[in-house]
């Protein structure tokens, strides 16, 4: 298997991003193609001792920096990174592709060479957030801000079961509809209409949720549109940050502090990993027409390598084909009549 990476997306490349690729190709015997400038990615390589690692450079002239316009990185930087890297998957050349650069970039670059998968009109971002039991997949996270339809939360719904399915292990996936009340009366008018069609569908729908069940495990999947996705998904960031900047200010302030964390650290420290976004790797971008996963900003080498492993499993149980498949059998579920009225209402205002 093959997995393009980015050399120069992220806040922490190229050396983050090499090493990563470098950790990846020895532990899971893939092939890495390190796309960017080649000097710049030979220099980095001649720090790590490769072994029997297969790591190979393709060069790309060019690369996107984190606050380039997503417009004008997709028409103006076309021997980018990016663009090499998606057109190396278009080509067959690659299985997958992995970046922690610039999330719009990514989205747009991918969706406009690699194109959409047969029955997927948008495109999404998930995310897995941990919860008490084990983790949450939750639905769109950005690639979608404000402009979605009641219909394009069930396509959302459903690929995230596949993925949860998928990469997870989960059996059945219980998939949740955001919404400020457990009751189908309560929401918005747009997830009022979701609801219904939800209903209508072959996933496992268990109704509405609300935010605080992303955290407890009461649903494995949760959808919502990419707008209010990424505001959840950056405060569980920030709030993450805050914790643990607090516990450990607690800890130093006396010596009984500092001995409850020694005789607490094996629980510390199997907390501090269930946090570890490092874990999770990165967010499948769930509809377009191949394999790419985007990692967070500040991906270190350890996350690097996990998006590398997620990007690999992702392939390997051909969740793009399954994604496919079930929407077909979906479609013919739905109640056509009701998803047309639905989409008037919206286009009429």
């Amino acid at each position: 298997m093959r997995i393009a990476v980015d050399a120069m997306g992220g806040d922490k490349a190229p050396s983050a991003i090499v090493e990563g690729a470098v950790l990846a190709a020895k532990t899971y015997s893939l092939e890495i193609l390190l796309v960017g400038p080649q000097d710049i990615i030979e220099e980095q390589l001649r720090k790590h001792n490769l072994g029997n690692a297969k790591v190979q450079i393709v060069h790309a002239s060019q690369y996107v920096l984190m606050d380039d316009p997503p417009t004008e990185a997709v028409r103006r930087k076309r021997d980018s990174s990016l663009h090499v890297s998606a057109r190396l998957m278009k080509t067959g050349q690659a299985d997958a592709m992995v970046t922690a650069g610039n999330t719009g970039a990514a989205l747009a670059i991918s969706r406009s060479i690699l194109g959409k998968l047969k029955g997927v009109s948008r495109p999404s971002l998930a995310s897995i957030i941990p919860n008490i039991k084990d983790a949450t997949v939750l639905l769109d996270v950005g690639a979608n801000a404000g402009s979605c339809k009641p219909i394009h939360l069930v396509e959302f719904a459903l690929m995230g079961e596949v993925y949860s399915r998928a990469i997870l292990g989960k059996e059945n996936p219980r998939v949740g509809l955001l919404s400020v009340g457990e009751e189908k009366t309560k929401g918005s008018a747009f997830t009022l209409k979701a609801f219904p069609l939800l209903e209508q569908s072959s996933i496992n729908f268990i109704g509405n949720v609300e935010g605080t069940d992303i955290t407890s495990g009461a649903a494995d999947v949760v959808v919502c549109d990419g707008f209010v996705g990424n505001v959840i998904l950056k405060f569980a960031e920030g709030a993450s940050v805050m914790f643990f900047s607090v516990i450990k200010g607690e800890f130093k302030k006396s010596l009984v502090a500092r001995l409850g964390l020694l005789l607490s650290k094996k629980a510390y420290k199997a907390f501090t990993e269930k946090l570890n976004y490092e874990v999770y790797g990165g967010a499948p971008v769930l509809g377009v027409n191949g394999a790419c996963i985007i990692g967070h900003g500040k991906s270190t080498a350890n996350a690097i390598k996990s998006a590398i492993r997620i990007a690999s499993e992702f392939v390997a149980h051909d969740v793009n084909a399954t994604i496919q498949e079930n929407l077909r059998i979906m479609n013919q579920s739905l109640d056509v009549q009701s998803l047309k009225s639905c989409e008037e209402e919206d286009e009429n205002g």
